[in-house]
């Protein structure tokens, strides 16, 4: 019955594509088919659901995404803005320098890219523009800075992917962490080469402007822009790191750093508490949604002998291990033009994971290339998200043309850094 699990995949991966809700074209069609023809499995699912909602790591989920929505309504992003900008506002490109700096301390303080591409949208896009950026330029460096959240810890990606993979979130974060620096690193490299090429498209800050910013009150400026917000990521991907507390753990502690340092911004409301609830509530409800379903199409999936038919597949085709992973990833990276990250997470990984494992891959190293790659499907015209994103709180003079010409050399670099984690891993420490 293994072709019945193929044409459900199928089925599903169309009816999504047609436009259909994704966790009850999940559920939906998996009851179906698991009624039919998956022995006891209305005794098997309960199981296994309650299996899924016992899972703490899985808590971590809504405490990130609380952290994130309760930092973007405290207007920390806009504060180290304007200190960054100034204090690199010497150097050609140093502004788009900020935006990476900053989107990759948001993205270690939030993970959540949708908030990021339209926080930094919001400040930073009118005032690269009004310096006299190249639109292209500007617009890229948004579009990119945001999707960092995807594989910088701490990221929600990587808290479902582990769960899915069955391995330790601690383990992915520390692992992404370096492809992540890497990454910021590259995006800097190439703005300065765009600035010194080009010198009109990336000008710098005039100097009158940085005197009379570093000339009032610049430790206290300093202090709240950035020693805050690097006690919080210290606080949470610390004690990660040490030992000292669990993926979930700490996600509490950024939860309530989070409400801190809208505080001490004069920010912290009862409506900002119960608008940055309400969005956790919508976003988590929307993910364990998904979850759920997903976990009911992967025992059908399974029940239906459809992972081992695709094992046998591979091994009949002789496939090596590479060569399957590539498939996958090309599989994948295609996936993300038309759907979103978390339906890839929970669709297409459960099904390809048990190869891997099968195969004697370390798991760890495939989320991490899981992550990156999309990464690169918030990137990629004309369908990536974060294009839309951006498009949709920039100003009316900026073109949707310009906004994926100025996506696609920071795509380049995330397919360079995919290629080398891929075929060079020990370069990473796996």
């Amino acid at each position: 019955m293994a072709w019945i699990a193929l044409i459900l995949f199928l089925a599903i991966f169309i009816a999504i594509m047609m436009g259909y809700p994704v966790a009850f074209t999940l559920a939906g069609l998996s009851i179906l088919v698991g009624i039919a023809f998956v022995p006891d499995f209305l005794d098997l699912l309960p199981l296994r659901i309650m299996g899924t909602m016992k899972n703490t790591v899985l808590l971590a989920v809504p405490l990130f995404i609380y952290m994130g929505l309760m930092l973007e309504k405290s207007g920390l992003a806009e504060t180290m803005l304007n200190t960054m900008a100034m204090i690199f506002g010497r150097v050609r490109g140093g502004l788009a320098i900020s935006v990476v700096i900053v989107g990759a301390l948001l993205a270690a303080s939030t993970g959540i890219v949708g908030a990021t591409v339209i926080t930094m949208g919001l400040i930073s896009l009118p005032t690269m523009l009004k310096r006299g950026y190249d639109p292209v330029l500007a617009t890229g460096t948004i579009v990119s800075s945001g999707t960092l959240g995807q594989i910088i810890p701490p990221s929600v990606v990587l808290v479902l992917l582990g769960s899915v993979l069955s391995v330790s979130v601690g383990d992915l974060f520390s692992a992404a962490l370096l492809p992540g620096l890497l990454l910021v690193g590259l995006y800097i490299l190439y703005i300065l080469y765009t600035a010194y090429r080009d010198p009109a498209s990336a000008p710098p800050i005039p100097q009158e402007e940085i005197d009379d910013f570093m000339g009032s009150d610049l430790v206290k400026k300093l202090t709240v822009a950035f020693i805050l917000p690097m006690l919080l990521i210290v606080a949470v991907l610390g004690s990660i790191f040490l030992g000292i507390a669990s993926p979930t753990e700490a996600a509490a502690v950024g939860a309530l750093g989070a409400i801190s340092l809208t505080a001490v911004q004069g920010k912290l409301k009862l409506n900002t508490v119960k608008a940055v609830s309400a969005q956790t509530l919508h976003l988590t409800s929307m993910v364990f949604m998904i979850l759920l379903g997903a976990t009911t199409f992967a025992l059908v999936f399974k029940g239906l002998d459809g992972d081992a038919y695709l094992k046998s597949l591979i091994i009949g085709a002789e496939l090596s291990p590479y060569a399957f992973l590539i498939i996958v990833m090309i599989a994948v990276f295609i996936a993300g033009f038309f759907i979103d990250f978390i339906e890839i997470i929970f669709i297409v990984v459960p099904v390809v994971a048990p190869i891997f494992s099968s195969l004697g891959m370390d798991l760890v190293w495939i989320g991490v290339l899981f992550a990156l790659n999309l990464q690169t499907s918030f990137l990629s015209p004309p369908f990536g998200f974060a294009l839309f994103y951006l498009k949709g709180v920039a100003p009316p003079e900026i073109s949707t043309s310009q906004i994926y010409k100025g996506a696609i050399p920071f795509l380049v670099i995330q397919m360079l850094l995919l290629f080398g984690v891929m075929f060079l891993p020990s370069w990473f420490g796996f």
